[in-house]
């Protein structure tokens, strides 16, 4: 008799659960799994043993944990190297685990390919899929990635709101969105728009070289021609050399348990480009915001086609393993208008690999996105998207000032 474990790794999303229990569930179907157990925060539940029994959930609440945003088994930050996977493979072997499914971004597919490669030359009986999940969207091979179209809603509402706002009482709005490599999520602001003058009215990514003198070129000729302005930031900009421009406006720069620079967590980079408007275009009302953590696990704007696709890429997870006895990766690939298919990769097409906007889904001025993105992300945002709309203009003729 057979035993799975499954493991949740890096930041939460509003569906990463819905792939945990379309695993679990697919599992129990199987006459020869005896048990299903999860580790509790990722890879480091797996060293600690620290597991929970599955099986003796009751479908009933598993499906409303798939409905509930963030990670339930918990997640960790830890990279493994080779030493800390087979730590890994070590525990895997002592519980007689035959199925290990991990559910993650990019550096949770380079785990589970070290932990394949260990089992290999250990001839031991072990199928290991990594279960696509991050709101980067930056995972190679995949259309899209769950997580994604979830936090884009959010981020797409979230401008919306913004724009309303600013449009009543204008002035600069500037929002920091998550992204450190790849802009998809940013974009994603792009998917508010409804009328010509909307915002946001400038938008940067990291697929493009940001130049503070430029920024502000293009602040000042936005409000000389709407009187308004916002603005859409990823966390990832940078300068010509790769410098992030979080580091080089800071005096002070934080970095995270991986050494990498803090690039919106703290809110400094929102608050450094506002203070360069404020001082170099004397504008008194600017205002910025830093999504942060919000973006990830909202629960009240959840993408219907991403829950869909992300219990889809647990279940197919299983299916691999289980009959087609394959190590890899679950893929989603975007068929017709609009539907998705599956496939399993082998683990180095996508291990450690980051994926970043194409330059189709970019305009050439570099401070908005193509038709192309918007045909791209509609569909995954799914069903219901608020609108916004406005008075028509029927003015009345003035008496005192005719």
């Amino acid at each position: 008799m057979a035993k799975v474990l499954i493991a949740q790794g890096g930041g939460p999303t509003a569906v990463i659960n819905q792939s945990m229990v379309g695993a679990v569930l697919e599992s129990r179907k199987f006459n020869n799994v005896e048990l299903v157990y999860g580790a509790f925060h990722g890879v480091r539940g797996i060293v600690d043993e620290e597991f929970l029994d599955l099986t003796q959930e009751t479908t009933h609440n598993l499906e409303m944990v798939a409905n509930t945003p963030s990670s339930a088994l918990g997640s960790t930050r830890d990279k493994p190297d080779l030493k800390y996977c087979q730590e890994i493979f070590k525990v895997l072997q002592a519980h007689e685990i035959n199925y290990f499914f991990y559910i993650g971004g990019n550096d949770s597919s380079d785990t589970v390919r070290i932990v394949s490669e260990e089992a290999r030359k250990a001839n031991y009986p072990l199928r290991s899929v990594h279960i696509p999940k991050t709101i980067d969207n930056d995972l190679v091979e995949n259309d899209h990635t769950p997580g994604f179209p979830s936090a884009a809603r959010f981020v797409a509402q979230a401008f919306i709101g913004a724009n309303l706002d600013n449009n009543a009482l204008p002035g600069i709005y500037l929002a920091v969105v998550m992204g450190r490599h790849a802009g998809f999520l940013t974009a994603a602001s792009a998917l508010g728009k409804k009328f010509p003058d909307d915002g946001p009215h400038l938008i940067y990514l990291p697929e493009r070289v940001f130049e503070v003198d430029k920024f502000l070129a293009d602040v000042k000729a936005t409000m000389d021609r709407y009187g308004r302005c916002v603005i859409a930031v990823s966390e990832g900009i940078h300068d010509a050399e790769g410098v992030p421009i979080a580091v080089k406006l800071a005096k002070d720069v934080e970095k995270d348990a991986h050494g990498n620079v803090q690039l919106s967590g703290t809110g400094a980079l929102a608050d450094m480009l506002c203070d360069e408007i404020r001082t170099k275009l004397g504008v008194k009302r600017v205002r910025g915001d830093t999504f942060g953590y919000v973006q990830r696990s909202f629960i009240g704007c959840v993408s219907d086609v991403d829950q869909r696709e992300a219990r889809e890429v647990g279940e197919k997870a299983v299916q691999y393993a289980m009959w087609g006895d394959r190590d890899g990766s679950v893929v989603i690939e975007r068929t017709g208008f609009y539907s998705v298919d599956y496939r399993l990769a082998p683990l180095e097409a996508v291990a450690g690999k980051t994926k970043v906007m194409p330059d189709e889904f970019i305009s050439e001025s570099g401070t908005d996105v193509t038709d192309a993105f918007r045909l791209y992300l509609r569909p995954l945002l799914g069903s219901g998207m608020p609108d916004a709309y406005r008075l028509r203009q029927n003015l009345v003729s003035k008496v005192l000032q005719g």
